[in-house]
């Protein structure tokens, strides 16, 4: 086969030309992947082939190594190990060949996919001389090879993990990638490899750190890199010193003087790319204090890992007037664009951080900039001064803020009215959200709103709701936050007198020509359903209105008119969001007796037309569909059995969604909340549930963050049928075993904790509804077996020491379940328990009013269970 033409047909403007080859590369990879591998790589290292070619057969080779899904990911892996040695060599040394290619493209592609396979076999103890060969390529001339190498060594830094290289060879690897960062290199492009290299290479300098003089020297070049007249060197110098600032929190007190001197050059005076990096210094250490402080609440005596040096606080003098300098280098249309970040939004946001961090103590540094610049006649001065006001409401306190909102706050609606520049009524409307997030609510002693304010506000907000789209925007988002303050209102809410008002306005916005631009729409249906699920009863008459009038929106969409693929995106889009709106509606009518009545009448027509949106075929609709079936299920309780045979096969396919793994972990909860509606009657539909909930857990396709949830829904389905599960049991049983083994030993990496627990909770809440399922009936000895091994799991899980409240509480909630379902059977095996005592003795002693609450109940069944 001809791979060069082949190469350059899949990248031909003629779609014809383009597909043809793509199915020849495809069909040559599955009839002969070691030759269609080593014809990639030689197309790669030939400096004869063209560049496009030898990119795109880079890339190719790189696509052959490593994939997003993880299942997908290891085949490959298994696929690349089990490849002949003989070929395997060939390919490493077309791509070792190609570091030194004069061509830019081939280079670069080749350090990736070289990084690639070193990901693959460096932990398989394979590929053994590579960095030793990849270190002696540094001392090579010419320096387009020392960058292709450095290049390598940088992705390759990124790729394997550190205990995979032993710290002989992270040594020499970090002194190669700092010498090429050194001022003496005389080279550019060398010189920007290494920058970039070291950055992936700081995990893996621990002990570097650890050590002063090498610590001195690596912090020294990095400084003076930030110096450098090329303007991608210095923000990649900056880069580095944003990952040192959290990597290495607690080793920059002797360069942070320094540093600050340089970051602040940087803001005022360097090109945007740097100076944002050099903003980020700042937000970085924020969010690192921020941290420590939440961690240890300020108290640093006993079990705190790393101290709080309050290098924030330290520089808050010189700090905050260079981030309040910032907020006036606006962009003309920052606000049309949504992607957009520019010195100015990063200096509000990091001003946000510092405010975070410090406290009470900012707000008089930023008071006299407000006070200054809030009636300029220039906007940018208007602008920036209400920005710095937003930006500093969360972290001091409401004693401190709220004079100033006081006054304030009569001055901003005048401004969302008045004010002839629509950047400056874009910032206000998000000051007014912000200040209604964090001032407003039953949490806060003094009221900002009161009768006299709260009619101003909200007509100034509906009026601010016929603005451009990203003020309204804005404004939606305010008016989102004075509902959600009112959530505990009680019997009466400020807001009831302007509900019908506020809801029509918000349908308005969606129906706007232009509702598409700055997520309008989205944030007029975010905003109406907080408005609805914040209401009080007095306006549930008006919630009902609202039912035919989203029913009817909803039913438009699925006339069926023919639609663009844009047009169809969009209108899948509104599904979604008025299945979104239908869900809260739902929630809210059928939690009281005296409305849910009333909305049973449209409950048919509801279900006919959830049923009409699974027809169209969007992951979005279906999630949101779906939690409204589960709402919807939940309201109605056991009528809902006549939905079931039309819906059930939507409820299949949901759970077969491995691709869309949301969809399907949504359709398990929703498996849980018709179960609870339900109970006996879902015994027909047990069978293809459980099957399916089964297989699913046993495939390694589905991602690994839909299993807790599927754990916790046998808990669910065994409440619903009772001794009905006995059919399932053993294969549940089983199952849970497996994962209660896996979850007892955890890893120290936080994210893996975090799952962990959620597991240990979705297998403790099975446990707890087969307990509760079977307890009362004839055939509760069927769950003696499993006694011994569910108290092991409860000993293991006590024993690691990490588990959080949640599982706390669901933990003593099992052990009272099993006291109270098994009597004395229990009873006897409790006491034998290594540690079911302290377990419970801790949870008597929380804190946490529910765990307390769980461990008392539990502590009189299991004293019932052993009297008997």
């Amino acid at each position: 086969m001809e791979v060069t033409q082949v190469l350059l047909n899949a990248q031909s403007i003629d779609g014809v030309v383009r597909k043809n080859a793509e199915e020849s590369l495809k069909q040559f990879q599955d009839q002969n992947l070691p030759s269609f591998l080593l014809s990639l790589s030689g197309e790669l290292a030939n400096e004869e082939k063209p560049v496009e070619t030898r990119k795109l057969a880079g890339l190719i080779l790189k696509n052959a190594l490593d994939a997003k899904e993880q299942h997908r990911k290891f085949e490959l892996v298994q696929r690349w190990l089990s490849l002949d040695g003989n070929v395997k060599s060939q390919i490493k040394a077309c791509l070792m060949k190609t570091l030194s290619s004069p061509v830019f493209d081939a280079r670069s592609t080749a350090s990736q996919v070289i990084a690639k396979v070193a990901g693959i076999e460096l932990p398989q103890k394979q590929w053994p001389e590579l960095i030793g060969s990849l270190l002696s390529n540094i001392h090579q001339l010419p320096a387009h090879a020392k960058q292709g190498t450095l290049e390598t060594l940088g992705y390759l830094c990124e790729e394997v993990s550190p205990d995979v290289i032993d710290q002989d060879q992270v040594n020499k690897i970090l002194t190669a990638v700092v010498q090429g960062m050194s001022a003496s290199e005389g080279n550019t492009d060398v010189r920007l490899a290494a920058t970039r290299a070291l950055y992936n290479a700081l995990g893996f300098a621990q002990a570097n750190f650890n050590n002063d003089m090498e610590r001195d020297y690596i912090m020294r070049v990095v400084c003076e890199a930030t110096l450098s007249p090329e303007v991608r060197i210095r923000q990649a110098a900056f880069e580095c010193l944003v990952s040192i600032s959290s990597t290495y929190y607690e080793k920059l007190v002797p360069y942070i003087q320094d540093i600050f001197n340089i970051t602040a050059k940087a803001v005022r005076v360097d090109e945007e790319p740097v100076a944002l990096q050099a903003i980020e210094f700042w937000s970085s250490i924020c969010d690192e204090e921020i941290d420590i402080l939440e961690e240890y609440g300020g108290d640093f005596t006993g079990d705190s890992d790393i101290p709080c040096f309050y290098f924030i606080k330290q520089a808050l003098p010189a700090l905050v007037p260079m981030l309040l300098e910032t907020l006036l280098k606006q962009e003309e249309d920052q606000d049309q664009d949504e992607g957009v970040w520019n010195i100015a939004m990063a200096g509000g946001t990091c001003l946000g951080l510092v405010a975070r961090t410090v406290g009470d103590d900012i707000v008089p540094l930023v008071v006299p900039f407000i006070e200054e610049n809030i009636t300029k006649p220039d906007w940018r001065q208007r602008e920036a001064a209400t920005y710095a006001f937003g930006s500093i409401l969360e972290g001091p306190s409401p004693e401190k803020l709220i004079p100033l909102v006081n006054v304030a706050l009569t001055f901003m609606l005048s401004a969302l009215t008045k004010d002839p520049n629509s950047h400056v009524k874009d910032t206000t409307a998000w000051t007014l959200g912000r200040i209604f997030e964090f001032l407003h609510g039953s949490a806060v002693a003094s009221p900002i709103i009161t009768q006299e304010n709260c009619q101003q506000i909200v007509t100034v907000l509906l009026q601010t709701m016929k603005d451009t789209p990203n003020v309204a925007e804005k404004a939606c988002g305010a008016l989102y936050f004075l509902a959600q303050g009112y959530e505990d209102v009680g019997l009466s809410s400020p807001l009831t007198p302007f509900f019908h008002e506020i809801v029509q306005s918000l349908l308005t916005v969606s129906h706007r020509e232009d509702a598409g631009e700055s997520r309008l729409m989205t944030a007029a249906y975010e905003t109406l359903n907080e408005v609805v699920r914040c209401s009080t009863d007095e306006t549930a008459p008006l919630v009902l209105q609202l039912v035919p009038v989203i029913m009817m929106e909803l039913h438009n969409t699925l006339e069926g008119q023919k639609l663009s693929s844009d047009e169809r995106e969009k209108q899948s889009e509104l599904q979604g969001l008025l299945c979104g709106c239908l869900q809260v509606i739902i929630q809210k009518l059928g939690s009281s007796e005296a409305t849910k009545y009333a909305f049973m009448q449209y409950a048919d027509q509801i279900m006919g037309l959830f049923l009409r949106v699974f027809a169209c075929r969007s992951a979005t609709v279906h999630e949101e569909a779906m939690l409204a079936i589960g709402a919807l299920a939940y309201a109605i309780g056991p009528e809902y059995s006549k939905y079931m045979p039309e819906f059930y096969r939507y409820l299949e396919m949901g759970l077969q969604n491995f691709e869309e793994y949301q969809v399907c972990a949504v359709t398990v909860g929703v498996v849980g909340d018709i179960s609870r509606a339900l109970e006996e009657k879902i015994v027909p539909y047990c069978d293809g549930i459980m099957t399916q909930l089964l297989k699913n857990l046993s495939s390694n396709q589905l991602h690994r963050s839909v299993k807790p949830p599927i754990f916790s829904c046998f808990g669910d389905i065994a409440l619903a049928v009772g001794e009905y599960f006995e059919k399932y049991l053993m294969w549940a049983m089983s199952a849970l075993q497996s994962a209660a083994e896996l979850s007892t030993h955890t890893a120290a990496d936080d994210e893996l904790i975090e799952y962990t627990n959620s597991l240990r909770n979705g297998i403790l809440e099975a446990y707890s509804g087969i307990f509760q399922g079977f307890k009362n009936s004839t055939k509760t000895q069927l769950l003696i077996p499993y006694a011994p091994h569910i108290l092991q799991f409860l000993d293991g899980i006590y024993m690691e020491k990490d588990m959080d409240d949640v599982v706390m509480k669901t933990a003593v909630g099992v052990l009272g379940d099993l006291a109270d379902t098994l009597g004395s059977h229990a009873g006897s095996l409790i006491q034998q328990s290594v540690s079911s005592k302290d377990f419970l003795s801790e949870c008597l002693s929380s804190e946490d009013l529910m765990i307390k609450e769980s461990a008392e109940w539990a502590k009189l069944a299991i004293s019932r269970a052993i009297s008997i």
